[in-house]
């Protein structure tokens, strides 16, 4: 597996000189399987710097994973160009429980008056995949599921093949358990042995005081997980929108530190738009 990243920032697409290390884009990964089968996940504003990608290479198969319905997560979709495309094919697949909640989730980010072109609209073949929370398998690739400790919901996923593994877990609050959101030993259960885990690492313990039960990590917990749970590396994931390349580097550093002092070998970096990783 080949995993590259198209957009790592939270909340909010940002630009400006203090951001280009880390990029500002929303949520989007790119998963390439060893078999060939493309797989994305989330289609936040990274989406579209993707798309166009795609249709240079005229990649016409495309599979789409949603981890949840807010709008940093699906923001990009509308300039997704290969929608606009009747020769492609894009299979799109989430927590949603039936195939209509997750068409009708899509179709609000295209919808008058706030956007010109409707879903109805577009040219491209799209099928609506309503999973919830089950097991699948999208080529060669695994992939489990688990619910995400978020609110509105949402779905975690762990991808595997050939005995590699890539965990991601954004918008997961490993210190407060909302709806549906599942207990600290299962996150830790569901990432056990993972070659890579992205995981949410938005806060620090001060801006945690004034944010817990918004649905993010704080960093320090997440570099918790990852040695708990024995995995290989660890990508911070979901950079503040106000947080400077400068400010992503200290957190960095001090992940870093940590680790070493426990004396683990685990790899760990700042997830960074346009970094790329092979398993």
């Amino acid at each position: 597996m080949i995993i590259r990243c198209w957009g790592s920032r939270g909340s909010i697409a940002v630009s400006g000189k203090e951001f280009t290390k880390y990029g500002g884009d929303t949520t989007c990964i790119e998963v390439r399987s060893d078999s060939g089968d493309l797989i994305i996940i989330d289609a936040g504003t990274g989406i579209r710097a993707l798309g166009s990608k795609l249709i240079r290479e005229k990649r016409r198969d495309i599979n789409l994973l949603l981890t949840h319905a807010h709008w940093d997560h699906l923001s990009g979709f509308p300039f997704f160009k290969p929608i606009y495309r009747k020769d492609y094919e894009i299979k799109v697949y989430g927590p949603q429980a039936t195939q209509v909640s997750l068409k009708k989730i899509i179709s609000k980010t295209m919808t008058a008056p706030y956007f010109p072109i409707e879903l109805e609209d577009i040219n491209a073949r799209i099928t609506f995949l309503g999973m919830g929370h089950k097991s699948y398998s999208i080529g060669s690739v695994k992939i489990e599921t688990i619910p995400l400790s978020h609110p509105n919901q949402g779905v975690g996923y762990r991808l595997e093949e050939d005995g590699k593994s890539f965990v991601f877990l954004t918008d997961n609050e490993l210190n407060y358990r909302h709806p549906y959101g599942l207990e600290y030993r299962d996150y830790v259960k569901f990432s056990r042995g993972a070659d890579l885990l992205y995981h949410d690492a938005e806060y620090s313990r001060e801006e945690y005081r004034e944010t817990k039960g918004w649905g993010h990590s704080v960093y320090l917990d997440t570099v918790d997980l990852a040695l708990d749970a024995g995995v290989k590396a660890l990508g911070l994931f979901h950079q503040n929108q106000e947080r400077s390349d400068a400010g992503v580097r200290k957190i960095e550093r001090e992940c870093r530190k940590i680790i070493r002092e426990r004396g683990s070998k685990m790899k760990c970096f700042a997830v960074a738009e346009g970094m790329e990783v092979k398993l």
